[in-house]
């Protein structure tokens, strides 16, 4: 603007900020920042995603040394419970900032966490009609909970009753949940995958990750059939058995049998449903920046 005409020149391009998460290493995880147009001279923050009930959304809160940095990437060291991040950047003096980032979430399966989430009925496939409900548990007043979807929106519970989300599943609502407390707790997540074919089965398996060592049974049922006999049981796209019992079951579950479950009834198959192993001594670290299919199951480490 020349302040003694008072002519303004055209609105400059706006600057946003991406961001991206990936595993580097089992105990850390590196956060990336990025500007839309990248030139020298940026300064970048990185925040906590903190729930804010009350507003329906998020407060930040500034990351330990994550005021200000030079480089484009900050790495958290010691990651075990469920969190959200948050980047933006500034240049200039005085300093002008972007807009915050979109948060992204590191989803962790922390038995020792102090909010939880459980499903009813406690499977991860779901016909569409059915009624199922998420309840948050622990010590607090106040919850919500937070859907991703398949087409990476994220969005909060519409039916929500105290500490219980109730949902009549439709095709859209396959996706990932977890509870946040008014406190700043994360619950682990879930996946959640409905199936859109009414005549064919789902897989029915444990909707939380399974200790070493523990027990499993996965079962194959129809809308209107829950016991079915002959059905073959594929372990990451392999035929693994065919059971007359229509009954897949693990007496010890090992590492080894971490991976993609599906069931074939009739020529039918089901989707197929991640199951996670845990040992007690672990932890196992969800991140959704990765290819999204209808699990979270990319970049899955011991911590």
């Amino acid at each position: 603007m020349k302040s003694s005409q008072h002519e303004t020149t055209e609105w400059s391009d706006s600057s946003h900020s991406s961001f991206n998460l990936e595993i580097e290493t089992v105990s850390s995880v590196t956060l990336n920042c990025e500007v839309e147009h990248p030139s020298a001279g940026w300064s970048f923050y990185w925040y906590k995603a903190v729930p804010d009930l009350s507003e329906k959304s998020s407060s930040y809160e500034l990351l330990p040394d994550g005021s200000g940095t030079a480089q484009d990437s900050y790495i958290t060291h010691g990651q075990t419970h469920t969190a959200g991040y948050v980047c933006r950047a500034g240049r200039g003096d005085p300093e002008y900032h972007t807009d915050h980032s979109q948060p992204k979430f590191v989803w962790s399966a922390d038995v020792h966490s102090a909010a939880s989430l459980t499903v009813s009925p406690d499977r991860v496939q779901h016909f569409t009609s059915d009624s199922v409900s998420l309840t948050c548990e622990g010590n607090f007043p106040e919850w919500r909970v937070r859907k991703f979807s398949e087409d990476g929106r994220l969005s909060d519970c519409r039916r929500m009753t105290g500490s219980t989300c109730d949902i009549n599943t439709s095709e859209s609502d396959t996706a990932v949940y977890w509870c946040e407390s008014g406190s700043g707790e994360f619950s682990s997540a879930v996946n959640i995958t409905v199936q859109n074919d009414g005549n064919g089965p789902i897989l029915v398996s444990p909707v939380h990750p399974v200790t070493e060592g523990a027990s499993v049974s996965l079962t194959c049922s129809l809308r209107t059939q829950k016991i079915l006999s002959n059905v073959f049981f594929y372990y990451n796209d392999k035929l693994i058995q065919n059971d007359p019992r229509g009954e897949l079951k693990i007496s010890a579950v090992s590492k080894s049998d971490e991976g993609f479950y599906k069931c074939q009834y009739s020529g039918r198959e089901s989707a197929q449903s991640w199951m996670s192993v845990k040992d007690e001594l672990f932890i196992f670290t969800y991140l959704m920046y990765c290819k999204y299919e209808v699990h979270v199951h990319c970049f899955i480490s011991n911590v």
